[in-house]
């Protein structure tokens, strides 16, 4: 845009600094204005925070190494090892933010490491994953009878030890001293197989020991032999039962409930009030597997005074489940009926009834699944019923039952007892 000089009047460019004509200064000098220094200082890492360190001379995508310290070696020196799970970073901050989150949580692990302290940080990662609290249990009631090695190395640990575990392990229990079940060997070879994977994968170990021998068969043959001791109850022993059906106190009702509608004993003690229809005469809960889970199960006519009565009971103690553990002496100030004191009832009602002494407390739901077959109850109602899965795709997928279906089935049994 032309404007004119304010000296010689003759016309200039508005941005000119000075008249091209006459020299008149139209603009003064301008004050030159300085840009920020970029501050290409990085951030200094804090003694024992960790090292970064950026590689030259290669065309990387992510050319900075983060480096995590894990101890001093006999010098005084930091012992560095790549940080996990990811160790190059495309920038030096990228890599600092990194080193900044594990130090606020470090999840890296120490090459002194005991096997007590790999369990404890595994175990927090292994038990989030499972679905249910009982797993959890399981895993830590195997873990017990591994005490031997607590205090061991992770990096000392070997084959031998591990076996040892599993063949001489114990625990004391109410001044008990117990030895692993076939079942809790298994459990032991499984839980070093997974721990020892754990400590590979943060190079505390350079073999995993665990994985280096399989279960004998012995220990196969013995499992086998135990998942195939569970036995239905006699006729003697079922009359037996009803004969003192009333007997709240020592839960021979509880044991008959489980009889006719084959409830694991765990899911017995699960099921809730609000589950429980009296009207329509069902109930419903489940664990341990999808098909297991939040199944509705008929209540057969034979037990509904049973069920009624173990519903008014729970209403008058204020509590939220169907049946509840209330002997003072094994409850211990809560009414939760676990599967401990289901086996403990089971046991000293079993004894006290002179029932069979191989009878444990699977049993009544193995009697429910044998007196269903033997009375004609259809295959798929059978297995609807007890939470057991369904393979055959045409049932699974494109069958649709009515309810009424399965309560029909369920009274088959009516006369098997």
């Amino acid at each position: 845009m032309l404007t004119k000089c304010v000296e010689c009047k003759l016309q200039i460019s508005d941005k000119a600094l000075a008249c091209p004509h006459c020299g008149y200064p139209l603009h003064p000098n301008p004050v030159a204005q300085k840009r920020p220094r970029k501050n290409n200082r990085r951030k200094a890492l804090p003694n024992g925070f960790g090292q970064i360190s950026e590689i030259k001379g290669r065309n990387l995508r992510k050319p900075f190494r983060a480096m995590v310290t894990v101890g001093k070696n006999s010098s005084g020196r930091p012992i560095a090892r790549p940080l996990k799970p990811e160790s190059y970073f495309s920038t030096y901050n990228d890599a600092y933010a990194a080193l900044v989150e594990y130090n606020r949580n470090p999840y890296d692990l120490s090459p002194s490491i005991t096997l007590k302290q790999l369990y404890e940080k595994w175990s927090k990662v292994y038990f989030e994953s499972l679905k249910s609290d009982s797993s959890s249990r399981t895993v830590s009631s195997a873990w017990a009878y591994c005490s031997s090695v607590y205090n061991m190395r992770v990096s000392d640990i070997r084959a031998r030890h591990i076996k040892g575990c599993m063949d001489e392990g114990t625990v004391t229990v109410k001044g008990i001293e117990k030895h692993p079940t076939s079942g809790i060997k298994v459990r032991i070879k499984s839980i070093f197989n997974l721990l020892l994977d754990y400590a590979l994968e943060y190079e505390l170990v350079y073999k995993n020991y665990a994985r280096t021998f399989n279960i004998s068969n012995d220990i196969i043959q013995e499992k086998e032999e135990a998942r195939r001791g569970h036995m239905p109850f006699t006729n003697e022993e079922m009359d037996a039962l009803w004969k003192y059906k009333d007997n709240t106190k020592e839960y021979v009702d509880v044991v008959l409930i489980q009889c006719y509608s084959g409830w694991r004993p765990q899911e017995l003690g699960l099921i809730r009030l609000d589950k429980v229809d009296l009207s329509a005469w069902t109930f419903a809960g489940g664990m341990k597997t999808e098909a297991g889970k939040n199944r509705t199960v008929p209540i057969h006519s034979r037990i509904r005074p049973l069920v009624e009565r173990r519903y008014k009971e729970a209403v008058e103690l204020g509590s939220d489940f169907l049946i509840n553990g209330i002997d003072s002496s094994i409850h211990r100030g809560t009414l939760t009926f676990s599967y401990e004191k289901y086996k403990s009832r089971f046991t000293k009602l079993r004894d006290s009834l002179r029932l069979n002494p191989q009878h444990r407390p699977h049993d009544g739901r193995m009697h429910f699944i044998t007196m269903a077959k033997k009375y004609g109850v259809d295959e798929y109602a059978i297995k609807y019923i007890v939470g057991h899965s369904i393979s055959d795709i045409t049932e699974k997928i494109y069958t649709q039952r009515e309810f009424d279906w399965l309560k029909t089935e369920m009274e088959k049994i009516e006369t098997a007892m």
